[in-house]
């Protein structure tokens, strides 16, 4: 498979018609060929137009075939081969080893969806039998969820693979039942352009209709709002900055006929050191908290970026081990350079605020993109005081919060805005302010973790990948987890639908053998 700098519109294969963009290796700070053309309007039309022509077609598809397509795309994708991990490498900076490990996830979660849509357990089959002899009589009422039809997807800079062009959106919403229009992410094009032509392949294989996939190219904001502003898109998927989530809400917000944005955005993931976890091992607390900070140069969108804890001597021996072990770590590539600058530039503002001390750097700075690790502190009357320390720093860098007192240390947490986690380290003697520490965690966070780092997001069924604003623009849902389908999904009620007429689901034979609810109690194949 070779990268030409084309774009996917149904079928076809499509060089864009406007300006010309291209991807850039951090490392090297130089420009990659091939150069990319980028949608014109009409091209993106044309894209959004297949997908609405595709989308009763492609929600027909029978519950295996839809199945067997994900499956097919993981394949497809799998067959790139070398080609695609060293594409991705070469435009992200990540190390091959990282993103072999990202495009087994990738094949994971098409796999997992795969399941998910063959026992049909997102259906929702509900029967509630007519009662004509009640007064006043009951009707017969079935209810099924259908998916809202085409979605929007915009790749993430941070994961090349896992979410981006067949990443948890797309793999979600092509599981619902939605076709799909990605906008590629300009930071790794060539890799885009190798997984889109794999998707293109299993549709065209599983005989699915034309427009059940597209990707397109764009540069600047105006391909995205132009995007999420077509008709014919009803949901979107997005991972990225508040800001840039911010536009596309209100853009959809703004249409005449509003459509629900799902984007995860901003969050510094707290963590939590309670004294009897720092007493036990504060060392080693330190070095686990410092890999996770550092992991993927401090891009994840679990990064750990706040540390609280009760100030005193414990917390002043876990502060030097942090030390120790961060000054170890070298400088390490950022994806690109605006990602990089952002990052500079961020740091430069949290060392000049009042109260907070910067204790330690990372290793010598490198070339091109590399950034250096930064740990602050300050106490918690300076945290609650400067609404600058809550903002997200996307890079390796985080805030120690010195609380003098457990009441100080459940202040803080109800100050918190809404975070993707949070984590807890905790000894049994500890359980008394884990206790008060939980419910207010489960309003502010989207996944509460015990005595490990969030930097690991395990695809999965009872995993969420979300949380309360600013995580995410609807804290009602996931973008990792098999319930991640339920973005692109709503319910439809049938009542006194002549039995010929029903969808398959809500017959009383049940041929697809579901798990429903009929009567209100749960019936499993039957």
């Amino acid at each position: 498979m070779t990268i030409h700098g084309d774009m996917i519109i149904g079928h076809r294969i499509e060089r864009g018609a406007a300006a010309e963009v291209r991807s850039a290796d951090p490392a090297r700070g130089i420009q990659l060929d091939p150069g990319f053309g980028t949608a014109a309007p009409d091209q993106l039309a044309v894209a959004c137009a297949l997908a609405e022509q595709a989308f009763d077609a492609y929600r027909a598809v029978s519950l295996e075939r839809r199945a067997r397509f994900l499956e097919t795309i993981a394949d497809r994708i799998l067959d790139i081969g070398p080609l695609l991990i060293e594409r991705a490498s070469q435009e992200s900076g990540l190390p091959l080893a990282r993103l072999e490990g990202e495009r087994g996830r990738t094949m994971n979660q098409l796999r997992l969806f795969a399941k998910v849509v063959r026992d049909g357990h997102f259906l929702e089959a509900t029967l509630d039998s007519a009662l004509p002899q009640r007064t006043p009589p009951r009707p017969d009422l079935r209810m099924r969820k259908i998916p809202l039809g085409p979605v929007a997807v915009f790749g993430a800079s941070n994961f090349p693979l896992a979410f981006s062009v067949a990443g948890g959106d797309t793999a979600s919403a092509l599981a619902a039942g939605c076709p799909v229009v990605v906008k590629a992410h300009n930071a790794h094009l060539g890799t885009s352009e190798l997984v889109a032509k794999a998707v293109q392949k299993a549709a065209i294989e599983c005989g699915m209709p034309e427009g059940v996939f597209s990707m397109v190219i764009g540069e600047g904001k105006q391909i995205g709002q132009d995007l999420v502003n077509h008709p014919a898109i009803q949901a979107v998927g997005f991972t990225g900055s508040r800001q840039g989530g911010l536009a596309l809400v209100r853009s959809a917000n703004s249409r005449p006929v509003p459509i629900p944005v799902y984007a995860e955005m901003s969050s510094i993931n707290p963590v939590f050191l309670l004294p009897g976890a720092l007493a036990a091992d504060g060392a080693k607390l330190a070095s686990s908290f410092v890999d996770s900070l550092t992991l993927g140069v401090g891009q994840f969108c679990t990064n750990p970026g706040l540390v609280i804890a009760l100030a005193g001597p414990q917390l002043d021996a876990f502060r030097a081990a942090t030390v120790e072990a961060l000054q170890a770590k070298t400088a390490g590539t950022m994806l690109t350079a605006g990602i990089h600058q952002a990052y500079v530039d961020a740091i430069g503002r949290r060392s000049g605020l009042e109260g907070v001390e910067l204790v330690a750097h990372g290793g010598a700075e490198g070339e091109g993109c590399a950034a250096q690790a930064a740990l602050y502190q300050c106490d918690a009357a300076t945290y609650l005081a400067n609404p600058a320390l809550e903002e997200e720093i996307f890079g390796p860098t985080s805030v120690i919060i010195a609380c003098r007192g457990e009441a100080e240390l459940l202040a803080v947490t109800r100050h918190l805005e809404g975070q993707l986690t949070a984590t807890v380290h905790a000894t049994d003697a500890d359980h008394g302010i884990a206790a008060a520490l939980l419910p207010l965690l489960e309003r502010k966070v989207g996944r509460i973790l015990f005595n490990g780092f969030p930097t690991g997001v395990e695809v999965a069924h009872a995993m969420v990948h979300g949380g309360p604003f600013p995580a995410t623009a609807d804290s009602r849902s996931t973008s990792v987890g098999a319930t991640a389908i339920e973005r692109f999904l709503r319910p439809v009620c049938y009542q006194d639908v002549p039995a010929g007429l029903l969808p398959e689901a809500l017959r009383d034979e049940n041929p697809l053998k579901l798990a429903r609810m009929v009567d209100g109690r749960l019936t499993v194949g039957s």
